[in-house]
């Protein structure tokens, strides 16, 4: 389909990808083309607008001024064609495209890769793209229409959507803890341990954990990553407070164990307030009302 002047949507939706996905080696695993293919169809962009639109450095594959300019313009002609095929999906009750969800780590790492499988059998024709950030960033990706979807945690209960899942705070331990075999622990039992805290989306609850059991947070360690958080457990450097929804990823070195007074977080899928969905995310929001109910 030619959009002007011998511009095509394929040239405009490499140098979208190029831009979005940070080289021409990314852009093409997300287009499911050869390198090649995405270098070529640039050029020809270039040849045809008259002007460079890409750096094209070792480390950079920024837009130029002039590609600046034009990538408002391809976006939005691709996201007026890509609507026009999706309703027209959609009106066949076959509802197709890319959907970008944004959602917390551990959504990311131990829900979505059970959940995503799933949507791509009952939805052969919808794509999911991940993106992973922390709470207050996923909102605002959403807010600025950065992404189709979200989970969303805890959100207001007039958020419209589908509860994903349910989880709570608990303790984990290594296997060989005085108190990996208990059912239930206060919080106050782990007063001598080493506390090992990884913050990020999970550190509000956290805090609000200690506050109503009337101690105070001194972690011993500060990690980022869920990996490291877990190799130190592991280690018997201490222990740590996480999410229930972790449990897939341990092995059987670790262990979780309930807390008395833990919160239990709701996960809600849902899209973007104010304005009409993407039809592929109300169709993955219906299959998941549908399962539960």
């Amino acid at each position: 389909m030619r959009v002007a002047h011998g511009i095509n949507l394929a040239q405009l939706r490499a140098f979208v990808a190029v831009v979005d996905e940070g080289g021409f080696g990314s852009a093409a695993g997300a287009l499911g083309i050869t390198q090649s293919a995405v270098s070529h169809a640039v050029a020809a962009l270039e040849r045809t607008a008259g002007g460079r639109v890409l750096q094209r450095t070792a480390r950079d594959n920024s837009p130029t001024a002039f590609g600046a300019r034009l990538l408002d313009h391809a976006r939005a002609a691709l996201a007026a064609t890509d609507a026009i095929g999706d309703l027209a999906a959609a009106q066949h009750g076959m509802p197709s495209g890319v959907v970008r969800l944004a959602a917390p780590p551990t959504v990311c790492q131990g829900l979505l890769p059970d959940q995503i499988p799933v949507w791509r059998a009952e939805l052969p024709r919808v794509s999911v793209r991940v993106f992973e950030g922390e709470d207050d960033e996923v909102e605002d990706w959403l807010a600025a229409r950065s992404v189709e979807a979200a989970v969303l945690v805890d959100p207001p209960s007039s958020t419209p959507g589908a509860l994903l899942a349910t989880d709570t705070f608990q303790a984990l331990l290594p296997r060989d803890h005085p108190l990996a075999g208990e059912a239930r622990i206060e919080l106050a039992d782990l007063a001598d341990d080493p506390m090992l805290f990884a913050g990020g989306s999970c550190e509000r609850p956290i805090l609000d954990l200690y506050r109503r059991a009337g101690m105070r947070l001194a972690p011993t360690h500060k990690v980022r990553e869920l990996s490291t958080l877990f190799a130190m457990v592991r280690s018997g450097l201490g222990v740590t407070i996480v999410p229930s929804l972790v449990a897939p990823m341990l092995d059987r070195s670790l262990v979780l164990v309930a807390l008395r007074d833990a919160h239990r977080r709701r996960l809600v899928l849902t899209g973007p307030r104010g304005r009409e969905w993407h039809p592929a995310v109300a169709a993955l929001i219906d299959r998941v009302l549908v399962r539960r109910f």
